[in-house]
């Protein structure tokens, strides 16, 4: 079946592309070279392309988000040499990777009001804080959801740069989707949006699934399932470790 994909996106471009959609909305169609990333041992990150086929002129723009996490996000001062934490903001449905690639610069294609409004840039990003009987302020939120974006670019999660979709000819194009080495297991949404004249003309999402496999898989299944039996062994393991390293400084 995913052979065929291409074959069906190069046979709509020959014949004018005739593709389901909303009434009036140009046809779009896209997607993924693989539908499975498989992180084993000694995984040090991976490329997937997407590609796709329009209906007519239009710019592309491309979002990656991975699966949505509870995330606590804390503010910790040096006092007498201790690290003390000086206040945290909780974030809801945050998504554990982000990244973007369009035809052209996110400015150039759509209003800041609209890109704010369909969620689509980090600078657009927005997450949720929950009830709480000491609710932040509006700027406290914001240094926290400030911070949060930074940690994630650093580790390459919401990568800064921003990726590039290429059209071969009016109608194909594809674009490369990097994912690091630290890259969280989930399912991830990748969105593909058609633009035109500065508005969303049509839209599809395609799944992308991050598992691990092999020994790694299983270590972390039995360590989800069975926390307590981990910890024990690995405090063991660390104790043993730790005698063998000594064993040749010990005189006989």
């Amino acid at each position: 079946m995913r052979g065929l994909r291409p074959l069906m996106l190069a046979g709509l471009a020959a014949l004018g592309l005739s593709a389901s959609g909303p009434a009036g909305a140009q046809a779009l169609i896209a997607d993924l070279t693989e539908h499975l990333i498989a992180i084993s041992t000694g995984f040090t990150g991976t490329s997937v392309v997407l590609f796709g086929t329009t209906e007519g002129k239009g710019d592309v723009v491309v979002t990656v988000q991975g699966p949505p996490q509870d995330t606590v996000v804390r503010r910790k001062e040096q006092a007498g040499g201790i690290w003390l934490n000086r206040g945290e903001v909780t974030f809801n449905d945050v998504p554990s990777y982000y990244a973007v690639a369009a035809s052209a610069p996110l400015e150039q294609l759509m209003s800041e009001r609209s890109l704010a409004r369909n969620g689509i840039g980090i600078d657009n990003l927005r997450f949720a804080v929950p009830p709480s009987d000491s609710k932040p302020s509006r700027e406290e939120v914001a240094n926290f959801h400030d911070a949060l974006v930074r940690k994630r670019q650093q580790l390459g999660l919401y990568p800064e740069r921003g990726g590039t979709v290429r059209f071969v000819g009016d109608r194909l194009f594809r674009t490369t989707i990097y994912f690091p080495a630290n890259v969280p297991t989930g399912l991830y949404q990748v969105q593909v949006y058609l633009i035109s004249d500065g508005e969303i003309v049509n839209a599809e999402t395609t799944p992308l699934s991050v598992g691990k496999t092999g020994m790694g898989a299983e270590i972390s299944e039995f360590a989800h399932y069975h926390a307590l039996i981990y910890a024990t062994l690995a405090v063991i393991g660390s104790v043993i470790a730790g005698w063998v390293a000594t064993l040749p400084f010990r005189k006989v």
